[in-house]
């Protein structure tokens, strides 16, 4: 696996293998790596000829200073990990690389970025992922971009900026990697306190809650939030939202019928804000 720095080098890298008709596929990360991106990796190494890897933690994306301090980061790491799971280039720009000097452009997408995430965190949050995803994708100019599930709100509205821009790219969707337990894995995983690591849980436990009380026959939107908030509440754990939404539009469900909803939940367990999500599907 080689390591690259800079864009002209990653472009030049990939150049031959693009001219050969040999296809790439990207797995854009923040680093500290762990099941979940190694699942996107292997999926994108099953895929393609040329698996591309990212690492950088994009600062335009956090609104708060201290958590963006607090990201791990571990390159060493990260490359050992990624080359086992098969990526053929670890792309680590700095932050001058990707915003240089005088840099004076974000990618903003309407609707899809404002409830949810886009609310607790700010405008400036999607702004930031659109825009430096949208950078990401035309450094490489990958076949195939790949995403995890967990992150459903950014994969909307990724897909939203691909469309609305014409990138010729295909986004791909891993499911949900999880811990033993049914914990969503997350870089930030690592920074829970035992004494809270337990009550992390509340937030599959009120996703499992929703999908118990649909798979009883309840289809009334607010009930079923109702049901996942209060089973959160068994483990002392407050949502910053816990809402049931269209998977595409991030808009708001009132009533659960034939097409697949999407259940989204946030909330901070001590000082590690964590989310999650499921979807409630007729057919499932």
């Amino acid at each position: 696996m080689k390591t690259i720095r800079t864009v002209p080098d990653l472009r030049a890298a990939l150049n031959g293998p693009r001219r050969a008709g040999r296809s790439i596929g990207l797995v854009p990360t923040m680093g500290a790596l762990h099941e979940g991106h190694l699942s996107l990796i292997r999926r994108a190494r099953a895929q393609c000829d040329q698996v591309v890897v990212t690492l950088f933690v994009n600062p335009t994306q956090f609104n708060d200073h201290q958590d963006l301090a607090a990201y791990p980061r571990d390159e060493a790491r990260d490359a050992a990990l990624a080359a086992e799971a098969g990526a053929d280039v670890l792309f680590v720009p700095s932050p001058a690389e990707v915003y240089p000097r005088g840099f004076a452009t974000t990618v903003t997408v309407d609707e899809i970025s404002a409830p949810l995430e886009g609310a607790q965190r700010g405008p400036a949050h999607f702004a930031g992922v659109a825009t430096v995803v949208t950078k990401l994708l035309n450094m490489a100019q990958p076949d195939v971009a790949f995403f995890g599930q967990k992150d459903a709100q950014q994969v909307a509205v990724i897909r939203r900026a691909v469309r609305d821009l014409d990138i010729p790219v295909r986004i791909e969707v891993g499911e949900t990697i999880r811990e033993p337990d049914g914990l969503a894995l997350s870089s930030r995983n690592v920074r829970l306190p035992a004494a809270d690591r337990h009550r992390a849980l509340a937030l599959r436990r009120g996703l499992d809650a929703v999908r118990a009380c649909h798979a009883a026959g309840e289809r009334d939107a607010t009930i079923l939030a109702a049901i996942g908030r209060a089973a959160m509440a068994e483990l002392a754990v407050e949502p910053e939202y816990l809402e049931l939404v269209d998977p595409d539009t991030f808009t708001e469900i009132h009533s659960v019928g034939d097409e697949p909803v999407l259940v989204a939940v946030a909330a901070r367990v001590g000082d590690v804000r964590l989310i999650d999500n499921d979807i409630l599907d007729a057919g499932r």
